[in-house]
């Protein structure tokens, strides 16, 4: 799989999610190792959800691991918090809006 397919996929993933109750700003970098490798953003900013392919400086967290494993969290079939226990993801920055990131995949419309 390419990072361009990867990317579209998980786009789609979290452009179903329902940000509307959200009021802090959130925004986490993702970084893809192995296949697919790349750098995406997720942001959510004044009531809205963004999904860009770019590197985001400005991150409350930063996520590493690979393609496999940030599409089954996505899809909601692999915890965040687990996947950290299971060294399967890398979580740096702010922990407390890295935990949200939980909320933000279990509220998909």
């Amino acid at each position: 799989m390419t990072y361009a397919d990867f990317f579209a996929l998980v786009k789609e993933q979290f452009m179903g999610a329902d940000v509307s109750d959200v009021t802090e700003h959130l925004a986490y970098q993702f970084n893809i190792t192995g296949e697919a490798e790349g750098i995406f953003y997720v942001e959510v900013k004044e009531g809205k959800l963004y999904v860009e392919p770019y590197e985001y400086f400005d991150r409350d967290a930063m996520f590493t691991a690979s393609a496999e494993t940030l599409m089954k969290i996505a899809e909601g079939k692999l915890d965040p918090v687990l996947a950290f226990t299971l060294q399967k993801l890398k979580v740096e920055g702010n922990i407390d809006k890295a935990l949200k990131l939980k909320d933000l995949i279990n509220s998909k419309r």
